[in-house]
């Protein structure tokens, strides 16, 4: 196989050992470096602040090779530019890149460095398939709260900590003020009072209002259309559930064990 179509498989494989170990590098990585960010929102020790800028600088060069080597073995090289994974790459590597350029808006961009996580909730895990379609939507809708609150929380951090630093002290904060505005709780003790920090609210309570419900209506159909399935284990290929007048199975077309078969004497 050509260098180019192993490094492409690699990238994307998680289950052979190389594709399985190079994905939890990079999700390592990704972690890493959302964990510094929020560190950072606290008062670091001097000496410890070389350190930390020093390994950012490593998980962006390793980011930035990772972006090169995709975009080398795509073969549609403008349609992987404008896919979503890629624009979220770029949106990652721009302060990186524009780090000459005292721009402090591009600072924002990177909270979105947890939406890389996406590439791994896809239907399966690191560890294995998922065990069921039903796991698979639970986890993306899990996810999807979970980064709304992590990246809009980013955001108005950086939006409002330099005018409010006494509501907005650290990142803790920002998210107790997402979580309590996501959840309608609403308890008014901490809010923005930035136009920015205002405008990137209500941008997070949409996101919110229009992601998660449609994702609980993929799951909601989900489970309607499982309704008149059973679970009679394939011999052939282990796979799980089939409907309930089915003879043969839905994977590898093998017979199946009638359900009496399958039961307890």
């Amino acid at each position: 196989m050509p260098l180019r179509q192993q490094i492409a498989f690699y990238l994307e494989d998680i289950e052979t050992p190389i594709g399985r170990g190079l994905n939890l590098f990079i999700m390592g990585l990704i972690l890493v470096s959302s964990i510094i960010f929020v560190a950072e929102s606290y008062a670091i020790p001097q000496p410890l602040q070389p350190w930390l800028d020093g390994i950012e600088i490593v998980i962006l060069g390793l980011f930035g090779l990772e972006y090169l080597l995709r975009f080398w073995c795509a073969e549609d090289k403008l349609k992987f530019v404008f896919s979503v994974y890629s624009i979220i790459d770029i949106a990652v590597l721009l302060p990186f890149l524009l780090g000459a350029v005292n721009v402090g808006f591009f600072r924002i961009f990177r909270w979105f460095r947890i939406l890389r996580l996406i590439r791994f909730f896809s239907g399966k895990t690191l560890l294995g398939y998922v065990s069921s379609e039903d796991v698979a939507i639970v986890t993306r809708i899990l996810f999807t709260i979970f980064s709304i609150i992590f990246v809009y929380s980013g955001l108005i951090y950086q939006a409002e900590h330099a005018i409010n630093p006494n509501h907005f002290t650290t990142f803790l904060d920002a998210v107790y003020f997402s979580v309590s505005a996501v959840t309608t709780a609403g308890f008014g003790d901490i809010v923005p009072i930035s136009q920015t920090g205002r405008l990137l609210a209500v941008m997070m309570l949409l996101s919110g209002v229009i992601l998660v419900p449609w994702q609980f209506g993929d799951l909601i159909r989900r489970l309607l259309k499982t309704a008149d399935q059973i679970q009679i284990v394939c011999t052939q290929c282990g796979w799980a559930i089939h409907d309930t007048n089915a003879h043969f199975c839905k994977i590898c077309g093998h017979p199946l064990p009638k359900p009496n078969a399958i039961d307890p004497p």
